[in-house]
């Protein structure tokens, strides 16, 4: 290791346990959870900072929405950040580029420091706050339907929860699908046009400053990170973008699924909607009396998420839920068959 991580608290580690633990921690984004040490990205650096587990209070995300997104109006695009609170009240801060990576992380902490808290002293009281709202909502006696009902979602549920990388590659592939399928033929022309031109740019900024033009640098700079930006934004022509390829994977991905299902038999949905949260939401739909049976709370949490605009306003737990499963109801038109 050229570069050990530097330490935010007071605590720190011999350098030959830190190097180690760095080593083999299980990276996320731009850090990582290692046996002895959280490890936290700086702005160009991954794993640069660490905290031992002793000094953490807590760690938790935090999203950062698009103008009116705070209003808790619909579902907008976002930043988001990992956010460790440590030592006395000392906070640091670090952005994830994918929030998937940051959820993973906080799974991670929850399975092996559970006594650390995962959300912000504020969000853990909205939780209550909304879980307590939710229960009221639910029936005191359900029918024996309605009672079987439950009962089978949530043995399929668990079920489920034994292979939860199945679920979140369906979510995945659903997500990389809807944004290859709604990318336009002609912002891939215009796209590879402007790189095209961007290191012709670059080359001849290059050669200038071979030949000693004070103004080739402009050019050099200005071609270089309008290639960058292109190059990072996934709107160049590549197997990425290619309708063929996300459709390959949203196949094996269902295919996936579907084979697990199948091991076990009746799942009361159907293969590409098998997601722990799908589940978990038509079993709400069954404790609040709209439906007795799976087929008629599959339909009624179908109902819920059309409904769901830029005019509805939602918790952060429904934004977490509806931004994990609605992309696979969107992805296959709602139909239950492909």
């Amino acid at each position: 290791m050229i570069l050990a991580p530097t330490p935010l608290g007071t605590k720190t580690l011999p350098r030959q346990a830190l190097e180690a633990d760095c080593k083999a921690c299980k990276r996320f984004g731009p850090c990582g959870v290692g046996n002895d040490a959280l490890y936290v990205g700086a702005r160009f650096h991954e794993r640069h900072y660490y905290i031992p587990w002793k000094e953490i209070r807590r760690v938790f995300k935090r999203v950062a929405m698009s103008e009116g997104g705070f209003s808790g109006k619909g579902i907008f695009g976002s930043m988001t950040y990992l956010v460790v609170q440590y030592g006395n009240g000392k906070e640091k801060q670090c952005r994830f580029k994918h929030e998937a990576d940051c959820d993973k992380l906080l799974a991670e902490i929850e399975r092996t420091h559970s006594r650390i808290p995962t959300h912000s002293a504020k969000a853990e009281r909205r939780l209550a706050d909304a879980k307590a709202a939710e229960e009221a909502r639910y029936l005191k006696e359900l029918s024996p339907e309605a009672e079987q009902s439950v009962q089978t979602l949530e043995s399929w549920k668990a079920y489920l929860g034994q292979r939860p990388g199945l679920a979140t590659n369906l979510v995945n592939a659903a997500k990389q699908k809807r944004v290859v399928d709604n990318l336009k033929p002609g912002v891939l022309v215009a796209s590879t046009v402007v790189a095209v031109l961007s290191v012709l740019a670059a080359a001849y900024g290059l050669y200038g400053m071979l030949s000693h033009d004070s103004k080739a640098k402009y050019f050099l700079l200005c071609g270089g990170v309008i290639f960058l930006f292109l190059l990072t934004s996934g709107l160049l022509p590549s197997k990425w973008t290619s309708k063929k390829y996300a459709q390959q994977e949203w196949d094996k991905a269902v295919a996936a699924a579907r084979d697990f299902v199948d091991a076990l038999g009746g799942c009361p949905v159907p293969a590409q909607y098998a997601h722990p949260l799908v589940l978990e939401r038509m079993i709400r739909v069954l404790r609040e009396g709209r439906a007795q049976s799976c087929a008629d709370a599959l339909t009624v949490m179908k109902k819920d998420l059309r409904a769901l605009n830029s005019s509805v306003k939602v918790s952060q737990q429904e934004y977490d839920e509806v931004v994990v499963v609605k992309p696979l109801f969107l992805v296959c038109d709602y139909q239950d068959e492909l």
